[in-house]
């Protein structure tokens, strides 16, 4: 089959395009037809080798796919060939990856694509989603009635915060640059801010007296010194972005208001968590309540541009998404 592999870890251009060897489904296991993949950051981490995880080479990069059951091994139930369906939670842990024309994926890891949903803008939203909602639910324990600052709120993974928590009856208050203030209050945002205001601390202080119960920084700053401060009683910061910060930890602040500050990845949440999410994310996508902001179509031969071009910063606003029916470089 054709995939974007690596054969050692390394910059973009150590990810190459071309014939590996097809992989067969174990007895639990069900071999996918990908239709796409995307590129996340973490995609770009693991390739690298800052975010160590055990590889086999040849290895195939990518997290996430959308496609149809080729195949399921014996022991797998619920699934048939011409399923389609969605993954993303390959690439990690000795799991191949996605970018590549079939796909082994574990029984418990693989879900079903609602029906009528486009491929193609679903696979562009499945990571980050689930990120948000492991974020919200799972590690921030988002409660109805709660107020939530989403910091970089226009991004891929903000958005999905955003349009969670207030779905799920929280106040939610969002910072992201000036132009993309209309964006975050359509999705629900009820005060959005100007990451850029020098009075920023003072007027998200201003719209939540009795502080934030949950802030979460998808921008990765992690200024915890000014964001601890800015909580209420029993608030939480999940940290979910920002792999080289080292933010100074306002200890006393901290402990004597019973505040707390959390780390996750998705890459250790369970498959429990991940199917938790995976019916959430399926209901908001048939209901057409979460979508891409904008999607660039690129052939499977582009993977080793889309992960420069996603270090590089070039990709405001789009998510990419690498199809395997695309021919070209």
């Amino acid at each position: 089959m054709r995939a974007a592999y690596i054969e050692e870890l390394g910059s973009a251009d150590v990810i190459r395009y071309g014939e590996i060897a097809a992989p067969r489904p174990g007895p639990t296991d069900v071999l996918v037809n990908v239709l796409a993949t995307t590129v996340n950051p973490v995609d770009t981490f693991v390739r690298s080798g800052l975010f160590p995880t055990h590889v086999s080479f040849p290895f195939v990069v990518g997290r996430d796919l959308v496609g149809t059951v080729a195949e399921a091994g014996p022991g797998v139930a619920g699934f048939r060939t011409g399923d389609r369906v969605w993954c993303n939670s390959l690439g990690h842990g000795g799991r191949q990856g996605a970018a590549a024309e079939r796909a082994v994926v574990a029984a418990d890891r693989l879900y079903h694509l609602p029906e009528g949903a486009d491929p193609y803008a679903a696979v562009a939203v499945f990571h980050p989603a689930a990120t948000a909602y492991l974020a919200l639910f799972v590690h921030g324990r988002l409660s109805a009635g709660e107020t939530v600052l989403v910091a970089g709120a226009a991004g891929h993974v903000g958005s999905a915060l955003v349009t969670m928590a207030a779905r799920a009856g929280a106040r939610v208050l969002a910072t992201a640059g000036a132009r993309d203030a209309p964006y975050c209050a359509e999705l629900g945002a009820s005060e959005v801010f100007d990451y850029r205001d020098p009075e920023l601390t003072e007027r998200i202080r201003g719209a939540a007296p009795a502080g934030l119960d949950l802030c979460l920084d998808t921008a990765g700053v992690n200024d915890l010194e000014t964001t601890v401060d800015l909580l209420a009683r029993r608030g939480r910061v999940v940290l979910l972005a920002g792999a080289r910060t080292r933010p100074v930890l306002p200890a006393g602040s901290l402990y004597m208001n019973d505040r707390s500050v959390v780390g996750f990845v998705i890459s250790h949440a369970t498959c429990d968590e991940l199917a938790e999410a995976a019916a959430y994310i399926n209901d908001l996508v048939a209901r057409g309540a979460l979508c891409p902001r904008g999607v660039e179509c690129l052939p499977l031969a582009a993977a080793a541009d889309a992960h420069a071009r996603i270090e590089r910063g070039e990709l405001r606003g789009r998510r990419i998404v690498l199809r395997t029916d695309l021919t070209g470089p």
